[in-house]
């Protein structure tokens, strides 16, 4: 843990694998590139390691989380290694139970299973499952999860999923195995202070979060994580910003299309240019001591324990976000 302004926050970058054609790349090429991306991150002093799911995507946006997770359980020794997130209502939950534990004892106890409920049309179709019913299935998921985690079998009937005496084994190293939800309103993040026992989410949602939890009557205090702002740190801003926006241009152009169409804009209007992505995210591109201010900001200001950038924009060569994090190092985490 780094200790700022009077916190232990924990420091994380996120990864989605993400091959687009016109920077197309062999994927092999491309996941060894990335896993030793994450092993010198780690080398670097960052705690924690977060992936994202996604389907159906040309670029090859990570579809396949748990698998990639145990590959970086044993490629690193130290870091957390969390799904931010895991799509849940579009998998098997009591499968899913069996490969979080399985990822966690691979990880000597490093895993956080990070899980939401979705909201990309094109997956839900393609999986042949109702978007309508993304909520229940998110209910009764989490509770086979605890269930199958917890000692011995155990029956469960549902609406959506229906289990009699199976025990799922091996059990998870950690006991108990943290699951954090995610989410972009008030009913996600409010599910998520019930069921879960963080959050990874938008300032925004924090006080409907921190509101439950306290009506709740839960004890302790919770993870909670959010995104940094910026893409990159760098002691030239504006070459950097040359050199990285047609990638973090297509990766924003992506985001805004999808939360659009359904129904949730990101975006007033899909970004055109880089000055559209400036309007929303002054911060793209910061120096060490702007990213250092910052930081001190969201940790006075939030109820954060995490904090996590984008490591790689998509297309981008790994090794070319390497001096950003080693300023970041050196700046903040040292």
């Amino acid at each position: 843990m780094t200790h700022i302004a009077g916190k232990e926050i924990r420091f994380g970058l996120w990864y989605d694998f993400r091959n687009p054609p016109q920077w197309r790349r062999p994927p092999t090429e491309l996941y060894a590139s990335t896993l030793e991306h994450i092993q010198y991150a780690e080398r670097l002093g960052f705690e924690a390691i977060w992936t994202s799911e996604h389907h159906f995507i040309q670029d090859g946006y990570s579809p396949s989380l748990l698998p990639i997770c145990a590959a970086i359980a044993a490629k690193t020794t130290r870091a957390r290694i969390g799904t931010n997130v895991l799509l849940l209502p579009l998998h098997d939950p009591l499968r899913v139970a069996e490969d979080a534990a399985t990822v966690d004892v691979i990880s000597g106890g490093r895993f956080d299973l990070g899980v939401a409920v979705g909201y990309k049309l094109e997956e839900f179709t393609g999986f042949g499952i109702d978007r309508r019913t993304r909520a229940g299935r998110m209910e009764e998921a989490a509770a086979v999860i605890r269930k199958a985690w917890a000692p011995g079998p155990f029956t469960f009937e549902g609406k959506y999923y229906q289990y009699r005496d199976v025990d799922v084994t091996p059990k998870p190293a950690q006991d108990p195995m943290p699951l954090w939800f995610g989410g972009f309103s008030d009913p996600a993040v409010r599910r998520g202070a019930r069921l879960g026992d963080g959050l990874v989410a938008a300032a925004n949602v924090i006080p409907a979060f921190m509101d439950e939890w306290q009506k709740q009557g839960r004890a302790g205090t919770p993870r909670i994580a959010m995104t940094l702002p910026w893409a990159f740190v760098s002691e030239d801003p504006e070459r950097t910003l040359a050199e990285i926006s047609p990638h973090t241009l297509y990766q924003m152009q992506q985001y805004a299309r999808w939360f659009g169409a359904a129904g949730m804009p990101l975006f007033e209007s899909v970004p055109q240019n880089v000055g559209d992505l400036l309007k929303r995210t002054p911060d793209l591109v910061v120096t060490p001591g702007r990213a250092r201010e910052i930081v001190e900001q969201m940790v006075r200001e939030l109820p954060v324990t995490d904090l996590y950038w984008w490591a790689i924009p998509p297309g981008l060569a790994p090794r070319a976000s390497y001096t950003s994090m080693e300023l970041f190092s050196r700046t903040v985490l040292a």
